[in-house]
């Protein structure tokens, strides 16, 4: 294993923070496979679950298993995880900006689709390659200028060529759940079945430029545009993997993911020896655009009506806000079947928040899907 830093602008006078990746493998000798964990950094559980795959990589690569190389970013976010306010850890947005640290990462496709049009050919596999070093190129010609565009742009530069790009992150309250682009759900389901997720939503766009879509998207982007011209393949499997809720922060929990995410890197044979059997598909995946973010209606108490797993019909009851001032109380109904995959862990609402998601089988929402 090969440890790597990574310096990223100093914003101010005294100060510099380094972001690590460690590195398994042979670069070139098989599919390159890139895991993160707390791009928001009040995000814990993918940081606990990388410490527990290291050990099996570090094996694995000992006995000379590893197929190709995989690199590991245990902590994805300096900048965020330094972020504390009043006791509080605030690593969802960055303080000096007010910006997603998920979010406005590069869109590649319109920046390299004419430099492609003299490079590609009729075999995907060479295709492949010329689309990687355009997005690398463009990586190349930009300059950070603040310390958030420099993580962005270091996290990118080291995704940007992977195969397969598993972003760890976790909700409020909820379920194992997955988000990956449309096209992808054949090579994610395995991965859905080794982790037991029970929601996956598909989009093949959810707005704001997200890290895992931006590293995905850039091949059916291209397709579209090129598809008469020459062949593109789907070049990387980009997934962010939702390992439950904010305080699913155990051993127990953590093990066993990193067995699963050791599962799938087997199947797809980027770790020699004989994967585990695919367990059973725990829910078919559904559209994001199909899936509800229950909100409330006006301020005040929320009580919960159901939890994380639990199946919901339409009109089934999910929440009630009780307004103890004006004596209002309402409760929201479902509007769609589906799984209940995440809540909110706070239990006062303010009018508009959202408190529950129902991963509904009918799309229904345009324009941008996910929260802020």
């Amino acid at each position: 294993m090969q440890l790597r830093e990574h310096r990223l602008l100093s914003p101010s006078l005294g100060t510099q923070r380094v972001l690590k990746s460690l590195h398994y493998g042979t670069p070139g000798s098989g599919e390159k496979v890139y895991l993160q964990a707390s791009l928001h950094a009040d995000e814990l559980p993918g940081m606990l679950v990388l410490h527990h795959l290291r050990p099996l990589l570090a094996d694995a690569e000992a006995a000379g298993r590893i197929k190709g190389e995989i690199v590991l970013v245990p902590l994805a976010n300096p900048i965020g995880l330094a972020q504390t306010l009043l006791h509080d850890q605030m690593g969802r947005f960055d303080f000096a900006s007010g910006e997603n640290f998920n979010r406005l990462y590069t869109d590649f496709a319109p920046l390299i689709q004419n430099r492609l049009l003299e490079r590609l050919n009729d075999d995907p596999q060479h295709n492949r390659l010329q689309v990687r070093q355009a997005i690398a190129e463009v990586l190349e010609a930009q300059k950070p200028k603040t310390e958030l565009e420099s993580l962005r742009h270091t996290l990118m530069t080291l995704a940007h060529d992977a195969d397969v790009v598993l972003d760890l992150h976790c909700d409020f309250d909820a379920v194992v759940h997955l988000y990956t682009g449309t096209p992808l759900w054949q090579q994610c389901e395995p991965l859905a079945r080794y982790l037991g997720a029970e929601a996956t939503l598909l989009a093949f766009e959810s707005g704001g430029l997200p890290f895992d879509e931006t590293c995905s998207q850039t091949w059916w982007k291209l397709q579209l545009a090129l598809e008469d011209k020459f062949p593109i393949p789907l070049g990387c499997l980009s997934v962010t993997v939702e390992l439950r809720g904010e305080q699913s922060v155990s051993h127990e929990l953590a093990q066993r993911d990193a067995a699963a995410i050791y599962a799938f890197l087997q199947h797809r044979g980027v770790i020699s020896g004989d994967a585990p059997p695919l367990p059973e598909l725990l829910r078919p995946a559904t559209p994001l655009a199909g899936s509800e973010m229950a909100c409330a209606p006006h301020p005040g108490i929320v009580v919960l009506h159901r939890k994380p797993g639990d199946w919901v019909e339409i009109g089934d009851p999910l929440f009630e806000v009780i307004d103890p001032l004006n004596e209002r109380e309402s409760l929201v109904l479902s509007r769609v079947s589906g799984v209940l995959y995440a809540r909110e862990l706070r239990r006062y609402a303010t009018t508009g928040q959202w408190i529950t998601k129902v991963a509904g089988s009918k799309p229904y929402k345009t324009g941008p899907l996910l929260g802020a």
